[in-house]
């Protein structure tokens, strides 16, 4: 048991837990919104009105704060994050639109994969044996989903990992953005750079919405918020080992959705390449949050020592 849990409030990790298991379930009900409002209206605009009720969903942001955090040097960098981030997006929804739910929700694992192979090409960062094996059997478990040569191509599949391919590329300029900018002007300068990006592709095949079509809009958006919420929640409150293994309750929910409103019936490649995929990167990810434990550890040490010897 590490020094961190032991302090924790009685009830702590449950909680964390608890925020972790309700933020899976909302990836996935957004993933099937995205899915069913996808049919009717462009994938481009879809993504445009995710941002925008994202930007509405801030407005108390800017209400408490003004426009103090958007103060920044790192324009250019914050504005690439916004480029990567919309590429992400317009990927992964056209696969959403394409594809069938527990397959995207399983490629979608690759990120963290993707993530620790560009830190160590573009930040320089160590990566040893067991991580490398986690990297290899994530990539394989890809593999067997795709079967490329084997079963048709599937479009929606490459989508997918092209988006995990650009998010990974959008956290390695968060990674630096976080030397110097707070959270908060992060956060906002995603909201207020993705939406006038969004509506610009948008604009091309720009159809006017019913109010019933909006109202379905504004619940991506809605659900989204909500689950990144409580998946920042669950990270906030537990320790990784702790809630990342419950994220592969994604794919549980996308094929029981998938299922009942869409038909869909996830094959057993479906659910042996997620589980090879997921297995690498929660693997990556508690290592990850073990070696910024021990480097915190470390540093207190460090300092305790230097107090020491100043008295």
């Amino acid at each position: 048991m590490t020094t961190e849990t032991v302090r924790r409030a009685p009830g702590q990790t449950a909680r964390a837990m608890s925020w972790m298991v309700f933020g899976t379930v909302a990836f996935a009900t957004m993933h099937a919104l995205v899915r069913h409002i996808t049919q009717e209206v462009p994938v481009f605009e879809v993504a445009f009105f995710r941002n925008f009720f994202a930007v509405v969903a801030l407005t108390p942001m800017f209400l408490r704060y003004g426009f103090t955090p958007l103060k920044t040097k790192r324009l250019g960098l914050l504005t690439l994050r916004g480029v990567l981030n919309i590429g992400a997006m317009l990927a992964f929804f056209y696969a959403l639109s394409v594809t069938p739910l527990a397959t995207v929700s399983a490629l979608g694992f690759s990120a963290p994969i993707f993530a620790t192979t560009l830190a160590m090409l573009l930040l320089g960062e160590v990566v040893r044996a067991r991580r490398w094996a986690a990297i290899v059997i994530g990539f394989a478990g890809a593999l067997v989903i795709i079967r490329p040569g084997i079963i048709e191509l599937d479009y929606g599949m490459l989508a997918v990992l092209l988006s995990s391919g650009l998010w990974a590329l959008a956290l390695m300029v968060i990674k630096v953005l976080g030397r110097t900018e707070s959270s908060l002007t992060i956060t906002l300068y995603m909201g207020v750079i993705m939406t006038p990006l969004s509506l610009g592709p948008a604009l091309y095949v720009w159809v006017w919405p019913t109010w019933e079509q909006l109202a379905w809009l504004a619940g991506v958006g809605l659900v989204g918020a909500i689950a990144q919420w409580s998946m920042t929640e669950a990270l906030r409150l537990g320790d990784t080992s702790e809630v990342m293994p419950l994220d592969f309750l994604k794919l549980i929910w996308a094929s029981v959705i998938g299922y009942l409103i869409f038909s869909e019936v996830p094959d057993l490649f479906t659910w042996i390449g997620g589980l090879m995929i997921f297995g690498g990167a929660t693997y990556i990810a508690i290592r990850e949050s073990e070696q910024r434990r021990h480097t915190a550890k470390a540093e207190a040490a460090r300092a305790a020592e230097a107090a020491a010897l100043d008295r």
